[in-house]
């Protein structure tokens, strides 16, 4: 197969590096002073600011929890699901990787509804033991921890599930022939063997609660970490010290992007051994079995009661329920304003259209970068694979700051642009989040691609867009549209970004779900909830479709 010319390629890279460099690389040199004079002034007051420092202390710890809670609950589930048989095993695997479907703004909202202090288990507490105020406060960092161990544990769950069904069961048995019991053979052979699964779980929890940005927002109280630290400098006028703190949180997630691909490395190398993978232990005595389906089944109930609480909540017209422990009334007032009123539906379009725009952008700009560099093998494939996985890696606070200061001045002959206040900043901010979903969903079925089929068109007489167009797009199509539904999803539930970049007439559901609960509107602000969590569980199906073919 020939390699793609470097003229297309480089175009590409400059196109990549304008969305995705360049406003970082602006919004470094305006934290360094710019027009203005260079300065190390705001860096210099960072340093000696000890909020700043406790910030990112707290953002580093609340992090590292995460991943230590996560580990704790989705590697014993892992192992349980993928190496015990019981009844309703299959069914209630499925479910435990549910938490993954609902956006992160849903899932703290569900939490509310549920756990909040005028929420369903706190009022039933406050009812039961008949206490004058509620029981608890989800404030603070203990609340946030909740909220990532409940979205973060699936990565290790899913991560270790897939490592444990790539074992080669011969390695358990030659340990067990040498005498090694089931403990010993865990710690020395399976774990050992897991670990780049494991690490990959890891740096992932690690990087998305760095990122993390609705369950501090909407919980954490006085409790600042680094993303909400930003917003705050930001409304406080201090845009050069927000700038700095960006500039800090992005080195961070730079570092993490980097272990990221050294433990992809690992993980290339590390499961190369490939062979039947150890058969289930089926639990015979009646009680084990019990046991296990007992607890299956609380499990599945304990994490379904968010998605249903969220549903219920949805119809409770608003300012109705306020000291009953359960809605006093219940009716779909709410789903048929959501369609009548034009202020319900505003928002509902606002994210259709910007979504929609977003997706196909970011799918034609994604395949693209991963077509051009499948195809060559010199430095310009790093390039690209690099420039499409970096907004994996950068939160979405650092990104919607970069593309706020870049985008707030008109100097073309520099490619600066005044859109904030447009409506094409929101969709442009998509498209830069989207880009690792749909570059990386491409260069998976790229690779997984037989360059035999090509070759052989091209053989046929076939020329380069027949080949195209012919051969690799629809080879490709399962994996395009599992990247292109989880980018749209992204885009349609996105809060990070639009909170910074939104105006009022681009306002998008996040932040009119926001705006629900700041006027007390529960149940619309659940309508939108439930709305979202059932295009991520579509989005979340059809990329298990894409993965199964």
């Amino acid at each position: 197969m020939k390699r793609a010319p470097l003229l297309p390629a480089l175009a590409l890279a400059a196109l990549l590096a304008w969305l995705v460099g360049y406003p970082l690389l602006m919004t470094l040199l305006e934290a360094l002073g710019g027009a203005k004079g260079w300065t190390l002034h705001w860096f210099g007051e960072f340093i000696h600011r000890p909020d700043e420092w406790l910030a990112l202390w707290r953002s580093l710890w609340i992090s590292a929890a995460s991943v230590l809670l996560a580990a704790l609950i989705g590697i014993p589930l892992a192992f349980l699901f993928e190496r015990t048989e019981f009844p309703g095993r299959r069914v209630l695997g499925a479910i435990v990787a549910l938490p993954v479907a609902l956006p992160p703004l849903v899932g703290v909202i569900a939490f509310l509804f549920l756990y909040g202090e005028s929420g369903f288990v706190s009022r039933a507490v406050q009812a039961l033991l008949r206490l004058q105020d509620p029981p608890w406060r989800l404030t603070g960092p203990l609340a946030i921890l909740l909220v990532h161990a409940y979205s973060m544990y699936v990565y290790f769950y899913l991560f270790t599930r897939a490592g444990l069904a790539r074992l080669d069961a011969a390695l358990l048995e030659a340990a067990a022939s040498l005498g090694a019991g089931r403990w010993r053979a865990l710690f020395r052979v399976t774990l050992p063997l897991l670990r780049p699964a494991l690490a990959g779980a890891a740096l992932l929890t690690f990087m998305t609660a760095l990122a993390s940005f609705s369950a501090p927002y909407l919980f954490g109280g006085g409790f600042r970490v680094m993303t909400t630290q930003i917003i705050a400098s930001k409304l406080n006028g201090e845009v050069a010290l927000a700038q700095v703190e960006t500039v800090m949180l992005a080195g961070l997630a730079l570092l993490a992007l980097g272990a990221m691909r050294r433990a992809d490395r690992m993980v290339s190398v590390g499961t190369g051994v490939r062979g039947i993978a150890p058969a289930r232990r089926e639990l015979r005595g009646p009680l084990a079995r019990g046991a296990a389906g007992l607890f299956g089944w609380l499990l599945a109930i304990l994490l379904l009661l968010p998605h249903a609480v969220l549903l219920l909540v949805s119809l409770v017209p608003a300012f109705t329920w306020t000291s009953e422990p359960f809605p006093p009334v219940l009716n779909l007032g709410n789903w048929k304003s959501l369609v009548t009123a034009s202020e319900h539906l505003r928002p509902l379009v606002n994210s259709l259209w910007m979504a929609l725009v977003a997706t196909a952008l970011a799918l034609a700009i994604g395949f693209a970068a991963a077509r051009l560099a499948s195809l060559r093998s010199d430095r310009m494939r790093g390039v690209l694979e690099g420039m499409i996985a970096i907004p994996w890696a950068v939160p979405g606070t650092v990104f919607a700051i970069a593309l706020a200061a870049t985008f707030s001045v008109n100097q073309p002959w520099i490619g600066r642009f005044v859109l904030i206040g447009t409506p094409v900043i929101l969709p442009l901010a998509y498209v830069v989040r989207d880009l690792p979903l749909t570059g990386r969903a491409a260069l998976a079925g790229l690779r997984q691609l037989d360059p035999a089929l090509e070759e052989a068109a091209a053989s046929l007489g076939a020329g380069r867009w027949r080949r195209l167009t012919r051969v690799v797009l629809p080879l490709l199509r399962p994996a395009l549209a599992a990247g292109a539904g989880l980018a749209f999803i992204t885009a349609l539930g996105d809060f990070i970004v639009s909170i910074v970049l939104y105006t009022f007439d681009t306002r998008p559901i996040s932040i009119e779900i926001l705006s629900n609960l700041r006027l007390q509107d529960l149940g619309m602000a659940a309508v939108y909830g439930v709305l979202l969590m059932t295009a991520s569980a579509a989005a979340f199906l059809l990329w298990g479709q894409g993965e199964a073919r």
